[in-house]
């Protein structure tokens, strides 16, 4: 079976550090972006089957970078799982209305990452 490729979309290197951890440990491959232009950019080069994503982030947020991507040639494949701090109903509406799969928030452990990508059937449940 040939792994799952996820884009880990965080400005924060401990968080992109964390989740490579547990997502490599889950068998997917991982590349990594600091921005949501990056990450855009790294899209049209290879479209990941799943994307953690932050909100907050400097160039472009991560509700700009949904709405690109979903605009893009392939972009309502991979599933998008926002993991952020930003936790009230507004900012979870907005996500999911935006083309968000998954609300996660930080900080997360490994089993809650877990749970979300099966609930996803990207890992076994």
């Amino acid at each position: 079976m040939t792994s799952k490729f996820c884009l880990i979309t965080d400005d924060s290197p401990t968080v992109r550090k964390v989740a490579r951890r547990i997502l490599q440990s889950l068998d997917f491959e991982v590349d990594e972006a600091e921005n949501g232009r990056l990450a855009v950019e790294k899209c049209g080069l290879r479209m990941p089957d799943v994307i953690l994503l932050d909100w907050n982030m400097p160039v472009m947020n991560g509700i700009e970078f949904i709405r690109s991507l979903r605009g893009m040639e392939g972009g309502r494949k991979p599933t998008v799982i926002f993991c952020t701090t930003e936790n009230d109903v507004e900012h979870i509406r907005e996500a999911i209305e935006g083309g968000a799969d998954e609300y996660l928030i930080k900080p997360f452990d490994a089993e809650t990452l877990r749970a979300k990508l099966a609930s996803a059937a990207l890992v076994a449940a």
